[in-house]
């Protein structure tokens, strides 16, 4: 159940809506150009309380519901994905963790800072040999005393460079493969012994930071741990999901915006004086993209609803994921091509689009790991035993 009301949700998100495209789209070749989100910006959106809409309403969030959540995110989509970046492990991937598995005395203690922004959470899974297989993962963390010792390198992690914690995948039990014996740890910024590289330099998504960790003998109390021990992965992939098909509500956004920046280009753009709107064949690129995008967002709404009555938290939200994201990198290849030669400068904003689109297929599960979940997830259904 929602813990907001239709009405109040409507204003809620026709509040975002207002700010994402009077506020932050006049703002995105800037944040392009700085490589960051303004502090201005970042102020406006803690104090409409966007770092915690999706945590619970006792600790400051709104607590949406995923149905909520993904109208939400199909307004985040339409600009920079920077700006979501920014909040969006607070409410999704980190914050989730501590509020579906943290104890009572863990959520206290972080959550209010996380929903108001004045936290910003990290998760720390990914390591150059372990991204999408968790077979790899390398960072240990063995019992010293009453507390742990975390030892590793983490690679690719969202806000790394200006967290205030992390929530840490590290091995406890060294004798178990694969998800088995991995363990979950909040860990504060700053630990001695964890360090957090430059920022990456990235093909696209400028504003929003990623960078290495090490951890390097980070010593964190028992009470650090979350959940049961070795059960770490399990809260991993149940995070995961949910974001999954927060990230195809995403892509559904912005493949609206480039639909709009397209048919408003083929509408005043002219070639042999007339516009290119008149050439059947940027018609159909047009139709195209709004009869996919039409298909996404039908899609996002129908596997939110399951998701949340929990008739499908696992096949539905990977098949939204891929087939979103693969949606949104035709989406924006065809708005380039609506644009032509001014689709391939950097000044338009589908030049952009087309670049941050490409991570949408690589994180939180590439296009071929969702692939091998809902095959195999299918096929389990169907009663086919495990290997």
């Amino acid at each position: 159940m929602s813990a907001v009301d239709a009405e109040d949700f409507a204003q809620v998100r026709d509040a975002v809506r207002q700010l994402v495209r009077e506020v932050v789209v006049p703002l995105e070749e800037r944040i392009e150009l700085e490589d960051r989100i303004p502090d201005g910006l970042r102020a406006r959106a803690a104090e409409m309380g966007l770092f915690g809409y999706a945590l619970p309403e006792e600790y400051g969030g709104l607590g949406v519901t995923m149905s909520e959540d993904v109208e939400l995110a199909m307004e985040l989509g339409y600009t920079t994905p920077a700006f979501r970046s920014l909040f969006g492990t607070n409410n999704g991937i980190a914050g989730q963790v501590i509020a579906r598995f943290g104890s009572a005395e863990q959520k206290q203690a972080w959550l209010p800072g996380l929903a108001e922004g004045r936290l910003i959470g990290s998760f720390a899974l990914t390591e150059a040999e372990a991204g999408s297989d968790p077979a790899g993962l390398r960072t240990t963390a063995r019992r010293d005393g009453d507390g742990w010792l975390l030892d590793g390198t983490k690679r690719y992690i969202t806000n790394a460079p200006i967290a205030d914690l992390f929530v840490v995948f590290a091995r406890s039990d060294p004798a178990e493969r694969g998800g088995r014996g991995i363990s979950s740890f909040i860990v504060a910024a700053t630990t001695p012994g964890l360090t957090v590289g430059p920022r990456d330099a990235k093909m696209g998504q400028s504003g929003a930071w990623t960078a290495e960790v090490v951890l390097d003998g980070v010593r964190v109390p028992a009470d650090a741990l979350v959940g049961e021990e070795g059960r770490g992965y399990a809260k991993a992939l149940t995070v995961l999901s949910r974001g999954r098909l927060h990230i195809a509500a995403l892509c559904v956004g912005m493949a609206q915006r480039v639909l709009d920046e397209s048919v408003g280009y083929a509408a005043s753009a002219h070639q042999g004086g007339a516009p290119i709107g008149r050439f059947q064949l940027v018609q159909a690129l047009l139709a195209d993209m709004h009869a996919e995008l039409l298909a996404g967002r039908a899609m996002v709404r129908d596997v939110a609803a399951g998701y949340d009555s929990g008739a499908d938290t696992s096949i539905g939200p990977s098949s939204a994921k891929l087939f979103c994201t693969e949606m949104v990198g035709r989406a924006v290849d065809r708005a380039v091509q609506v644009h032509g030669g001014l689709g391939y400068l950097r000044s338009t904003p589908v030049e952009r689009f087309y670049r941050d689109a490409r991570l949408f297929r690589l994180y939180e599960g590439t296009s071929e790991v969702q692939r091998v979940i809902i095959g195999s997830g299918l096929l389990r259904e169907a009663g086919m035993p495990r290997t």
